[in-house]
């Protein structure tokens, strides 16, 4: 798989289950590109939702994804702490046209105290019906819900008290 390279802007995309979009980010800059690892930022960022609305983003964000975990995390920095929004989702993919995932409904919102709260489940359960998501997939899902509030519990990865403030260190140095 290609990874994207620091200090190039790509698109985010988000796809559901059943292949068609979700929701697209216009432009996010790469912080960090490799294989397995995308760390990204954006600021009043245009974002299309799939019923041609649009909208821009309020604060600036530092986003995490990774080719194994079955999330992806959202770090806004607000006047008031960071706050985090994780998708629930397939690993990423990235292609000369975007990065790309799939996005299962469940979201996972983490306040600047660490609290936490799982979002969307009755728009995971339709979903789950509707486009018949195997047992295997569910399980997998659930699994990485436990495995992302491990994370927030435990401070690490993108939860860690430095992470988001390095990396937005990073994407000034590129403005």
């Amino acid at each position: 798989m290609a990874a994207p390279k620091p200090g190039s802007r790509i698109q985010i995309q988000s796809y559901k289950h059943n292949g068609t979009l979700h929701r697209l980010w216009e432009e996010t800059l790469v912080l960090k590109g490799t294989e397995s690892v995308v760390v990204g930022a954006n600021d009043k960022t245009l974002v299309w939702e799939s019923d041609g609305r649009s909208w821009v983003t309020r604060e600036p964000a530092i986003c995490y994804f990774h080719s194994k975990h079955w999330f992806n995390i959202i770090g806004m920095l607000r006047n008031d702490g960071i706050y985090y929004y994780c998708n629930i989702s397939s690993p990423f993919v990235y292609d000369e046209e975007a990065l790309k995932y799939i996005d299962y409904d469940l979201d996972v919102k983490v306040y600047p105290d660490m609290t936490f709260e799982l979002l969307d489940e009755d728009e995971y359960e339709e979903h789950k019906t509707l486009m018949n998501y195997p047992r295997v997939l569910d399980r997998i899902l659930h699994n990485n819900v436990n495995y992302l509030v491990r994370w927030v519990r435990q401070r690490q990865g993108p939860f860690s008290p430095d992470f988001v403030d390095q990396w937005y260190e990073r994407y000034l140095t590129y403005r």
